[in-house]
């Protein structure tokens, strides 16, 4: 490689990321996996990027926890944000992780989820008419934001005039989770957690007072718990509802958005999939590996481990870049290419072992109907405006995408 990329690698900070690396982070990504696939950042934690190396730690559990009670107290203190992350699920151990988990999955069972698909059919060709009627298209509020947003307000049965600010929680508590935050991003959400745990106090309520179907309805599902007498707790009750429209919300967003901004770029796989639609499944994976919705995890060792030939105490904060896992050449052939017929394609879009997306179904198909629905109405669809990304870099997606639709 050239030197550039051996001072790219050398110069990477991840609390000090640049313009052109919120643009695109993958020549960094790269120079990174070469140069430095193991690396130390300035704030003494670790910084990976090789597909095998991020396996290891999701595989491992034990050796490198989830659980960011101790990482996180610097950064939020005793804040509702703290309370918030240090709760959800994506944040936990077994054996909390597992209880929780255990919940979650039973109300995203594979029929509930077969069960969602003709409303889910029935909102986006809604959504495509509105967007026929006007000859103009943002793809992200127009389309891919609406979509998620109708799906897990349906999963949780929240009223339809109650929607409103969903998205904007959704987006002020994320925002908080970027490496560095400003006070305004702190203090946004913050009161994002509040608001929502206020509304959802009345809607858990409510759902108490008259439970909904359990096999439909994931909240009446939550708060009635297994057969076997397990229940959450009210706190994990509220904040694991926050932590689903969350997860399920911003990545399932940017997987359509991605999606359709990555296929009008490469012509011939549009084209392609436009003539072959029943190659929509794998088209979502080779999106997903393409560009992840969710660009970076984050771990810490539970006691002194070898990666890569560099030892890393316990205690070690360690940050799983999974932007750049998912273009390793030692798992993915010609690895910055398109090719929605990819295969295999063991991507770690959903990460894997125990932390595996619990939603991950449920957001392949909303991708795959979202998308292949899309192109069948608007084909000739094109961007014609410099598309806005959204300034964020474990979250990779766009804020805005304007195009005509012919």
């Amino acid at each position: 490689m050239n030197l550039g990329a051996r001072e790219l690698a050398a110069d990477f900070n991840i609390e000090k990321l640049t313009a052109e690396f919120y643009a695109d982070p993958y020549p960094t990504y790269r120079a990174l996996r070469e140069h430095e696939p193991v690396k130390r950042m300035p704030n003494g934690s670790w910084f990976l990027t090789r597909y095998d190396d991020l396996v290891s730690a999701y595989k491992s559990t034990r050796l490198f926890s989830s659980d960011k009670r101790k990482e996180f107290f610097p950064k939020y203190g005793d804040s509702p944000l703290y309370e918030h992350h240090t709760t959800s699920l994506v944040f936990n151990d077994p054996p909390a992780h597992t209880r929780v988990r255990r919940l979650i999955m039973g109300a995203l069972s594979p029929r509930a989820i077969a069960g969602m698909e003709p409303d889910l059919i029935a909102l986006v060709d809604r959504l495509l008419a509105g967007i026929a009627a006007k000859g103009s298209v943002d793809l992200i509020d127009d389309f891919a934001s609406a979509i998620p947003i109708e799906v897990i307000g349906n999963l949780l049965d929240v009223p339809q005039d109650e929607r409103g600010p969903l998205r904007d929680w959704s987006l002020a508590i994320l925002g908080a989770l970027e490496p560095v935050i400003s006070p305004e991003v702190f203090a946004r959400g913050n009161k994002a957690v509040t608001d929502f745990l206020a509304y959802l106090e009345i809607l858990v309520a409510r759902r108490r007072a008259k439970p909904g179907n359990g096999e439909r309805d994931v909240l009446t599902r939550l708060i009635q718990g297994e057969d076997n007498g397990e229940r959450l707790t009210e706190k994990e009750l509220l904040h694991n509802c926050i932590f689903l429209l969350n997860a399920g919300h911003e990545t399932t967003t940017n997987l359509i958005g991605n999606g359709l901004v990555a296929l009008s770029g490469n012509p011939t796989q549009k084209k392609r999939l436009i003539e072959h639609p029943d190659l929509i499944k794998s088209a979502v994976e080779e999106i997903l590996r393409f560009e992840s919705s969710n660009q970076l995890g984050n771990r810490m060792t539970t006691e002194q481990v070898e990666l890569g030939g560099v030892t890393l105490p316990a205690g070690t904060p360690v940050t799983l870049c999974i932007g750049a896992a998912n273009r390793d050449p030692q798992q993915f052939s010609d690895p910055e290419t398109l090719d929605i017929a990819r295969t295999p394609n063991r991507h770690l879009a959903f990460a894997t072992g125990a932390h595996q997306c619990a939603g991950m179904a449920l957001a392949r198909l909303e991708g795959a109907i979202a998308i292949s629905r899309f192109l069948a109405r608007f084909p000739d669809y094109a961007l014609n405006g410099a598309p806005v990304r959204g300034g964020r870099a474990r979250f990779r997606g766009f804020l805005s995408v304007p195009s005509a639709v012919g």
